[in-house]
């Protein structure tokens, strides 16, 4: 019997016509028809593209229709429309059936969702009728019973699936064959069982053990979700052996991360009581930090012996923040280590529910899930689900159904499962494991449990939740659950289980024993193996020392002629053709290059010697203020023509440039994690304005500065942040300097505020050619990158080297009374004021790097002026902003008086006029008009 036959009929064209009717406006047809077109477009969809010729009406007349249909009165076969019925109902499980799901360990869920057989058009009469829509279910023609039986099983049980979201017509049909099929849910061998039996045993010990040796200690307990410990367990050993997965990089918050730590990535016990206990670090630079921030990376062998790399990122308190960064951690090992097939990194991100519901940072995140510069062959995002943030109830912290409903605007398919039911988390983690792999897009799993206690183990719940906690504290933990299950199923005797328990608990007791004997807390920086052959700087001295970033000028002059010329086979915008040439004239008949040039050659030379370089963030690729052009488009097609590239097509080293998304939280979050995994790659995040970075100021706070000093972990970044007060208002003119100043201590980081090209060009070189990395705040001009005194030569490129101060080379030492140090695009406006006046007694001294501040090279400085009597820090930002504060706890070389505008709220004027004045007040100060 033909597939289709039920729905054969005579009268095809008349069908035909009025389908096309209604494809064209919907509204043009009769209601009845306009909703059984919708079932059919759904059996058409679920059938294939053949279906259409093959439908007819067997009961409609065989006479020609008539010129003016009415559909309303045309009969239709009972079985065809019943068929049809039946369809809709299916969709409608595959729609909403999760809704009904049994996802809830603690209580039963209340729905508005029915799915009565009347609701559909149908009855109890028909639960006997055979369907061929059965087939949609992978079932052969079954009776109505057998149908909503398998709808009821596949979709209302301890599972809840939502993949009709999708666009991806294949990637449902995928979830489709895997749920109707049962595929996912195979029965778990004995063997099988009895691990993820051990698996969740140890989760359960662990935090019991804690909970009684260290009572009223924070350790944000697992409990209520410790069905985590088996399913990542086995996820890992499936990624692994049957995936291909080298290296898994782990994010998550507080809530569970020590048995995380412990039974997932094998740390160190004795380690942990360590850090219970609050000993000290063995070194005075390192302050470390509370034992459920720490991360870690350690070689993994699965039970089949693969071997796999896990590595657990730290993370701060601020939620989410780590999901920026673990995914800069994966592409930056895909990038450099598995480019040909980046599938073989496994990210994976855990979630608390109320936080994915509410922070921001997760939506700046999975925008970045298909973007070319960001995306990382997709992210298993885990959901650890309490139920409740801290004290707040779901309806007071989101407004939608589920806290997971922002991957659907992702097109990321969701599996809620109860946590109760272990094997069906173990099923549900797998499934989305197999979808990762197949289709390289983002899967979320909603582990739907409870807290046992209140947010940390001192916190009282019962304040806020009290009927919540009654029913958590008569519920047995999922231990229980699945060790009373096995012992029903005959798997395992509770003797076998006592034994297990006894011998883990044994072993507990035989560590907290063992880590008393030690003294000191030891904590190990992550991903050790991208860092061999870099030192930890710990001073100022080291920081300071004069790194080689001279080049062969014989190359120079070769990389220079690569990068200013375009194809001659290429149509260009005349603009662009001529800031190319202008660059290849002025270096090669002026032996110059301006601002642009320099930044390219930093990043030609880099190349040339087999660095990487990776530059992002909104509009990199022109640069906001036109001077950049790393990425030309040729007028006709808007073809890309990268000419730094011409220098890794001959073997050197890759270079990326990418215009990023239009925030800066998350992707600055990002870069961060790439540098964390690249020391020998330049990566740079340019904001579009220096304030812009006032997006990503937790990244900074809470990782960039501090997390040497925390996590042990180095990161060579650079953030460009273009900066001047040149009347564009209130937000466009200030980077913010004296936050980031305000964060410098212990060598944490460097700060810069150049004034010369060649100075960029060997502040870029200093980042990769030093024998260690800290992160850079680069404040970065906007007008000098065309003013005509910001122009180095050539020799200074080739032969020069980084200086954290320039000297004042116009004036004679011995004339000068009035020293002035002043840092960045401000030097320019004093110079062209003491040139208008004619002033030789001032002597203009440029700061060009503030941390660490070059003291040495400033008393050099000091001594060169005898005659001197008046010093002077002079800077454009308010008295209240810019570098004065740092300047007056940092240099006391000399007594000197401050040359600012006063203190305001705001960092510049709107008006022009009003800033003009400001402006020439500070100016004035300094030649004490």
């Amino acid at each position: 019997m033909d597939k289709y036959s039920f729905l054969n009929a005579a009268n095809t064209q008349f069908f035909a016509d009025l389908y096309d009717q209604y494809l064209e406006n919907p509204d043009s047809v009769e209601a009845s028809w306009r909703a059984f077109f919708q079932g059919f477009d759904f059996a058409r969809e679920s059938y294939g593209d053949d279906f259409f010729e093959e439908v007819a009406f067997s009961s409609a007349p065989t006479q020609p229709a008539p010129a003016v249909a009415q559909p309303a009165t045309l009969p239709v076969s009972d079985k065809v429309e019943k068929e049809l019925r039946v369809l809709n109902l299916i969709k409608a499980y595959q729609q909403q059936g999760h809704l009904l799901a049994q996802i809830d360990p603690l209580r039963a869920r209340q729905s508005a969702v029915s799915f009565s057989l009347e609701k559909f058009g149908l009855s109890s009469a028909d639960l006997s009728t055979v369907f061929e829509a059965a087939k949609e279910l992978y079932l052969p023609a079954s009776p109505l019973s057998v149908i909503l039986k398998k709808l009821e099983d596949t979709f209302t049980k301890k599972v809840g699936i939502e993949f009709e979201h999708l666009d991806n017509a294949e990637a449902k049909k995928w979830f489709q064959e895997k749920i109707y099929t049962g595929d996912y849910t195979t029965a778990f061998s004995k063997e099988e069982k009895v691990r993820i039996l051990q698996k969740l045993a140890e989760s359960t010990a662990l935090e019991n053990f804690f909970h009684n040796k260290y009572v009223g200690q924070k350790r944000f307990s697992l409990e209520g979700n410790e069905a985590l410990i088996p399913a990542l367990d086995a996820l890992i050993e499936a990624a692994a052996d049957r995936k291909g997965v080298k290296e898994v990089v782990i994010g998550m918050a507080h809530r569970g991360r020590l048995n995380v730590l412990v039974n997932i990535l094998g740390k160190n016990l004795q380690d942990v009581f360590s850090e219970f206990d609050g000993k000290d670090y063995p070194n005075p630079e390192f302050d470390g930090d509370v034992k459920y921030h720490l991360g870690l990376t350690t070689l993994r062998k699965t039970v089949k012996g693969q071997e796999v790399l896990l590595n657990l990122a730290p993370n701060p308190s601020h939620l989410e923040t780590v999901s920026a960064v673990l995914q800069g951690i994966a592409r930056a090992k895909q990038d450099n280590h598995y480019a040909q097939n980046p599938s073989q990194v496994l990210p994976i991100v855990m979630h608390g529910d109320a936080a994915v519901a509410g922070q921001g940072i997760v939506y700046e995140v999975m925008q970045m899930e298909r973007l070319r510069g960001y995306t990382t062959a997709g992210t298993v995002h885990i959901v650890i689900n309490n139920q409740i943030g801290f004290t707040t109830n779901p309806f007071d912290s989101r407004s939608t159904t589920y806290c997971t409903d922002i991957a659907k605007g992702f097109q990321a398919p969701i599996l809620h499962v109860n946590s109760d039911d272990t094997e069906a988390v173990v099923h549900a983690f797998l499934l989305a494991l197999e979808y990762r792999m197949a289709f390289g897009h983002d899967v979320f799993l909603d582990l739907v449990g409870y807290r046992k206690y209140g947010h940390n183990e001192g916190d009282e719940p019962r304040f806020t939740q009290p009927v919540l906690y009654k029913l958590i504290g008569s519920h047995h933990n999922p231990t229980v659950i699945y060790t009373e299950k096995l012992i029903g199923e005959g798997v395992v005797t509770a003797k076998e289980i006592e034994t297990y328990e006894e011998q883990y608990r044994n072993y507990l007791d035989g560590e907290l024993e063992a880590s008393r004997k030690k003294e000191l807390t030891i904590i190990n920086p992550i991903m050790q193996n991208e860092w061999q052959g870099f030192e930890h700087i710990a001073s100022a001295e080291e920081m300071l020392q004069r790194v080689d970033t001279s080049f062969d000028r014989n190359k120079l002059d070769a990389l220079a002629e690569q990068i200013s010329v375009l194809p001659e086979d290429k149509k260009f915008i005349n603009k662009i053709s001529k800031i190319i040439k202008d660059r290849h004239n002025i270096y090669f008949n002026e032996q110059k290059v301006d601002w642009g040039m320099a930044e390219h050659l930093a990043f030609a030379t880099l190349l040339s010697e087999g660095y990487d370089v990776r530059l992002s963030g909104e509009d990199v690729g022109r640069g906001t203020f036109s001077h950049r052009h790393a990425v030309v488009k040729s007028e006709d097609a808007e073809e890309e023509i990268v000419p730094l590239r011409n220098i890794t097509a001959q073997g050197g080293g890759k270079l990326h440039v990418y215009n990023s998304l239009l925030s800066e939280y998350g992707v600055l979050g990002f870069e961060y994690g790439y540098s964390l995994t690249t020391p020998k790659t330049l990566t740079i995040w340019e904001a579009q304005f220096g304030d812009f970075a006032n997006g990503g100021q937790i990244m900074m706070d809470q990782y960039i500065c501090c997390g040497e000093d925390k996590w042990k972990n180095q990161s060579g970044l650079v953030l460009l942040l273009p900066h001047g007060y040149e009347g564009q208002g209130a937000e466009h003119s200030s980077a913010r300097l004296e936050r980031y100043l305000q964060l410098c201590a212990t060598q944490n980081m460097y700060v810069t505020n150049c004034t010369t090209p060649a100075n960029i060009y060997h502040l870029l070189r200093r980042q990769l050619k030093a024998s260690f990395r800290k992160p850079l705040i680069a404040l970065s001009p906007k007008s000098l990158l065309r003013h005509p005194l910001v122009i180095s030569s050539v020799e200074e490129l080739a032969t020069g080297h980084f200086q954290e101060v320039l000297d004042d080379t116009l004036v004679k030492a011995e004339e000068v009374t009035t020293l002035v140090f002043c840092s960045g695009r401000f030097y320019y406006d004093l110079l062209a004021e003491r040139e208008k006046l004619g002033r030789t007694d001032v002597a203009l001294v440029r700061i060009e790097q503030l941390f660490p501040l070059p003291v040495e090279q400033l008393k050099a400085v000091i001594a060169r002026y005898p005659k001197v009597t008046d010093y002077v820090w002079a800077q454009e930002d308010p008295k209240n902003m810019g570098a004065y504060g740092y300047m007056l706890m940092n240099f006391d070389l000399v007594p000197w008086r401050l040359a600012a505008m006063n203190a305001y709220a705001a960092p510049a004027p709107g008006s022009p006029k009003r800033h003009k004045a400001r402006h020439q007040e500070a100016i004035d100060k300094v030649f004490n008009k």
